[in-house]
């Protein structure tokens, strides 16, 4: 006899997750006539999503020449040829049309004075492979994020996925091996329940809690990673958290990748400018990879500002 009074839910297909990606499945699932239920700890449009300000690259050409090729070639180098080859060719060969969905749903994209998808120059993308910078970052003014996560869950609502508000995921239903759904805590009445379902799909975002300085949102604490590995499913590359490089120190308050973008630089304490000296072609638009690692060689070294010396300035 179980402790608690569970409540019974069965479904095609159980989302965990409503962020942008959770709400992009449940949209799809749902179109399709699924019967789709999206659970999620926080209300959909206070996912973390809605904290991405600078846009969403997609080689659409909107500003000058591109190709999917040299935004594929940008994305490997940019991952430091780590980067799963097949997956990055997927998602930039498809990322043009998957933007015009978006715009399609009703995202509200900037737009030039000729009515096409505003794009900005954001670090790491190039044209003719390496050779240049480019505009590619498709926006939506310093709200992309926000602007995509509201558009998707009216889609979602729309085409009927059943939302489960405030409901905390515990830990994964297995059945010889295989996932056949999710326990989840009700935060509002204290009540367990049981969603079984035929799919289920984890989109759950990050873990960038885990670190004392962050532009994760409190909400970033790897509840999927956590679930899938109680339930003992592999997880690999947990390594590979990317760092946005700049921040407000110990406020984890994000600096959008647009001042940047826009004609911003970075300087140290003695008001150098220093990604010139790490990336001469790129400069303050390199990669966050780079642009991380040679802020943190000029702290490191003394060059940092404030009375720590941890972080850096930025100037226009």
């Amino acid at each position: 006899m179980s402790a608690y009074n569970i409540i019974d839910h069965e479904y095609d297909v159980l989302v965990v997750g409503a962020g942008g990606s959770g709400l992009r499945a449940a949209v799809g699932l749902s179109e399709s006539g699924l019967k789709t239920a999206c659970i999620s700890k926080v209300f959909p449009t206070r996912s973390h999503t809605a904290a991405a300000q600078g846009g969403i690259s997609a080689a659409l050409g909107n500003a000058g020449e591109d190709d999917w090729r040299w935004h594929m070639y940008d994305t490997v180098k940019g991952s430091d040829w780590l980067g799963d080859q097949d997956s990055i060719e997927y998602l930039c060969k498809e990322a043009p049309q998957a933007v015009i969905e978006l715009e399609h749903y009703g995202v509200p994209f900037s737009r030039t004075k000729n009515g096409k998808i505003y794009q900005r120059a954001f670090g790491g993308m190039t044209k003719n492979y390496g050779n240049e910078p480019v505009q590619r970052t498709c926006a939506a003014a310093d709200r992309t994020g926000h602007a995509i996560l509201h558009t998707l869950y009216g889609q979602a609502l729309k085409h009927k996925t059943e939302f489960f508000i405030e409901y905390f995921a515990l830990d994964l239903l297995m059945k010889n091996g295989e996932c056949k759904g999710v326990m989840a805590w009700n935060l509002n009445d204290g009540t367990i329940h049981r969603f079984r379902s035929h799919i289920t799909i984890l989109a759950t975002g990050g873990y960038g809690k885990i670190y004392y300085s962050a532009t994760a949102a409190h909400t970033c604490t790897g509840d999927g990673n956590g679930m899938a590995l109680r339930a003992g499913l592999p997880l690999q590359d947990m390594e590979f958290v990317q760092f946005h490089p700049t921040g407000l120190y110990g406020v984890g308050c994000l600096i959008s990748e647009a001042f940047r973008g826009e004609g911003g630089f970075l300087v140290n304490s003695k008001g150098e400018r220093f990604m010139e000296k790490y990336a001469p072609k790129a400069k303050d638009l390199a990669s966050r990879d780079v642009v991380s690692r040679s802020m943190a060689i000029e702290i490191n070294e003394g060059r940092g500002i404030g009375e720590h010396k941890v972080s850096h300035s930025f100037t226009y």
